[in-house]
Order: C-alpha cells, then structure tokens, then sequence
C-alpha cells in the first residue's frame, strides 16, 4: 500500500486534501482510482484512507482507520555521520530512514576527504531531504526525518550534551561488553545519538575529545573494520532490534 504524508492544513474533518506533486503522482503515475487505498501520514500518525472524490487539481481521500499500523519506535535516534565521499552520504540516509532514524546530521570531521562550501551544503541538504522523504514514503515511515545543517565536529560534541545515550563506535574498541553496556542503558523515551567517523576514521584528538567530555560511550561494533556506510547501518540496525525486542510491548 503506497503512503503519503499531509501537510499542515490539509485534514479537514473526517478526511484528508492531496493536491501538488503528490496529487499527480497518485493520478499519473500510480493511477489510482476512486475506492482504492491508500496510507496518510499527518502529525506522526498513520491513517488508513480510502479515495473518494479525484478532480485536476486535488484528490479527497476519506479516513477510514486512524492510527493505522504505527511504525515508529520507542525510541528517538540521531545519527551524527562524518562527511563521506561520492553518494555514500545518500546510501546512508536511505537506509538510516528505513530502519527507523529521525534525525541525520552531516558531521564535518579531520579525516574527512569531502570539504563543503556554503552553497553546496545548502544544495546538499535540499538532496539529502527528498532522500530521507522518498525513504520515509517507501518504508512507511509515520514521519519524515530530518537532514539537518552540517555540524564542525565541536558542534557535534556540544549538541550530543542534550541526548540521553550517545553511543561512538570506534575501530579500536576491544570486545563487546562496552557495547552490551551501553545499549542496557537505553530506556523506552529516550533519545540515542550515534556518532560515525568518516573514511578516515576518528582521529585521536576527536576520540580524545570524546574520552575527556564523558559524555560519550565508545562502543566496538566487532572485531572486523568496516567501511563509514557498513558502520553506519551496523549500529543504528543494532539500536533498533534492541529497541524493537526489548523495549517494545508484546
């Protein structure tokens, strides 16, 4: 079933307005036709809807069930993800969003090969946006989430004082029992960050920073190294089985 998210003003009583791009693509594209179904997202819920009225510039789509199969997680994560090279960034957020992410923010690092101008940070969140969208909509996401703006990695440290558990994967790291620790720690509510260093890795000096602050629990993810984008999807993928398992009710 193909999923939609409502703007701000487009539910009026017992069903929702679609009209712009998406409002084309139910007519043009998909061809969809007066009675069949469709999913609406509006304020981070879910609605089963079905088509009632279709015309040239708006489809009316009547709510028949709301709070339809609610995807989200008991759990809020942030992923803090230093600057790769080529379309590794939108490979990550793609499937970041899949798994359940709700904020992605860009980390500018050391060991960072990619460097951004003012202008192509904006360009680039623009892209990175309808990504993480285009994957809320597949997955069924009941939100989209957020790109945020590009962060030094002091900024990143700094923001990472107002999340309840962040979590650094690190290369370095021996053994598994950090890890087990750290994700004992999280409870239903709170809010995980996780912080991925580039190509290049961490530097000292930024796992020094982390060591030094206390906020930080620096975590394996294994015995192996893997590349930006395997950490990346390893560690929110592990948050999220232990969210999905432990912390979800039956």
């Amino acid at each position: 079933m193909f999923n939609f998210f409502a703007s701000e003003n487009s539910r009026i009583g017992n069903y929702f307005e679609i009209v712009g791009g998406d409002c084309n693509h139910i007519k043009n594209v998909l061809r969809m036709k007066i009675k069949d179904q469709i999913l609406v997202s509006f304020e981070g819920k879910s609605h089963l809807c079905e088509i009632s009225s279709i015309d040239e510039r708006r489809i009316v789509a009547d709510i028949i069930e709301e709070n339809y199969n609610d995807t989200s997680l008991p759990i809020s994560i942030c992923l803090f993800q230093g600057l790769p090279k080529a379309d590794k960034m939108e490979f990550i957020i793609q499937k970041a969003v899949e798994l359940g992410v709700d904020e992605i923010i860009p980390v500018e690092m050391e060991n960072c090969v990619v460097k951004l101008d003012a202008k192509k940070k904006g360009s680039k969140i623009t892209r990175w946006q309808a990504i993480a969208e285009s994957a809320a909509k597949q997955s069924k996401r009941n939100n989209i989430p957020t790109v945020g703006d590009v962060l030094s990695f002091k900024e990143c440290v700094e923001k990472a004082n107002d999340i309840d558990v962040f979590l650094v994967p690190y290369e370095c790291k021996e053994g598994m029992s950090a890890t087990k620790d750290a994700l004992k720690s999280i409870k239903s509510g709170m809010t995980v960050g996780i912080l991925i260093g580039p190509e290049g890795g961490f530097s000292q000096k930024e796992i020094d920073a982390i060591s030094e602050d206390g906020k930080g629990k620096i975590i394996s993810l294994g015995k192996r190294i893997l590349r930006t984008e395997t950490a990346a999807i390893t560690a929110v993928s592990m948050c999220m089985l232990y969210a999905e398992t432990e912390l979800c009710d039956d």
